[in-house]
């Protein structure tokens, strides 16, 4: 019984951050392209500044609970390195699409916008794709790298990671297959064609995975501080 409301405690913090993470995803994205008059670069400004800003609050909050996760390759690559169980990486994994979801449907209702609507944005090509491999890549490289190393400085890395990776890859930095699902659901600014889902997960599990292979031989024989 111990162990069961622990896994839930640790469900309803994943699921709650990510609803969290996706209602400042798609409002940013909102209030931004409404602000914004029409420049789509000070919009992107606005998603990338509170999106950076809200990783960090949301990995201090919830890092103690449940690992702060957010993100089903997060989740795989902990259960890889033998920090989670594999037997609870279904619920999770299953809490932050639930949490994502929700999160969505936060936001529009905050901006009086359809509960989901199917996004019309366009993310097709390889270039799409391939940036979402580096994306992720890059954001474990970082969790990993940190975690060994400042394991303090978590939160506040992913959040830097994050806020710059929205401008350094053509795809503005996914990076997360819970997110990717979720934002196919709005029709605003942060959305993404249900039809260009697949091809953003197959890279960001790649890139994912990559990267934990990496960091394992890298940080083999580096103790923890």
């Amino acid at each position: 019984m111990p162990d069961r409301r622990n896994l839930a405690r640790r469900l309803v913090a994943e699921a709650l951050g990510t609803a969290l993470l996706l209602a400042t995803v798609v409002g940013s994205g909102i209030m931004g392209e409404r602000l914004a008059g029409g420049n789509v670069a000070i919009a992107l400004l606005a998603n990338t500044l509170a999106t950076g800003a809200m990783l960090v609050a949301l990995i201090l909050t919830f890092q103690h609970v449940s690992g702060a996760h957010f993100n089903p390759v997060v989740t795989l690559a902990d259960a890889l390195q033998n920090g989670i169980q594999w037997s609870a990486v279904p619920a999770y994994v299953m809490a932050q699409c639930a949490g994502a979801v929700s999160g969505v449907a936060i936001a529009h209702v905050m901006f009086q916008a359809p509960l989901y609507a199917a996004s019309r944005h366009i993310r097709s090509g390889w270039s799409q794709i391939f940036s979402e491999f580096v994306a992720t890549f890059g954001l474990l490289a970082v969790i990993w790298g940190c975690h060994r190393a400042r394991p303090t400085a978590v939160p506040f890395a992913v959040g830097a990671y994050i806020t710059a990776a929205y401008w350094f890859t053509a795809s503005t930095s996914f990076a997360n297959p819970a997110v990717t699902l979720a934002r196919s659901m709005t029709d605003t600014f942060s959305g993404i064609r249900p039809v260009d889902v697949p091809g953003f997960i197959v890279a960001q599990l790649a890139g994912g995975a990559a990267a934990t292979g990496l960091f394992a031989w890298l940080l083999k024989g580096n103790p923890a501080k």
